[in-house]
């Protein structure tokens, strides 16, 4: 652990494969956002794309600020991290709680699947708002004053 959190872009880097084979297995998988009168399809496959570059993004950031010998808050590492991955495992762990409407319960599986939106949509902005702690983490490495080196 201590690894992970001395080098932070070693688990946004590693990811990035595994997050495109789950993109790639997913085959024609879609997610369908309706916003009033207007669908918008989005395939698992180019989410997992975005999701890899911005993985990749944070990666080489981290990456840089460990060989330019920046010290980034432990604390800060901690909570960007646990938000990234916790908040991503825990929508797709919610994900798979959705109910198939019976026909005779269509108005109590409708709104567990609406207190299930909510609760996924509250998770997302979460980690959403755990993004902001990454460029916070990197400007305050940037302020302070180098790491000494031995030698």
């Amino acid at each position: 652990m201590k690894n992970l959190i001395n080098k932070p872009h070693l688990i946004f880097l590693l990811a990035i494969p595994i997050i495109m084979l789950i993109g790639i297995l997913n085959g024609d998988a879609v997610l369908d956002i309706n916003v009033h009168d207007t669908y918008y399809v989005i395939s698992h496959f180019h989410i997992a794309t975005l999701i890899s570059i911005l993985f990749g993004i944070i990666g080489i950031g981290y990456w840089i600020m460990n060989k330019a010998n920046r010290k980034l808050s432990k604390w800060l590492n901690w909570t960007h991290i646990g938000l990234t991955f916790g908040g991503i495992i825990l929508i797709l762990i919610l994900s798979k709680l959705y109910r198939e409407p019976k026909t005779d319960t269509i108005l109590s599986d409708f709104d567990f699947n609406q207190n299930l939106d909510i609760i996924i949509f509250v998770i997302l902005l979460i980690a959403i708002f755990g993004q902001v702690i990454y460029p916070i983490n990197l400007i305050s490495g940037i302020i302070k004053k180098r790491e000494k080196t031995s030698g």
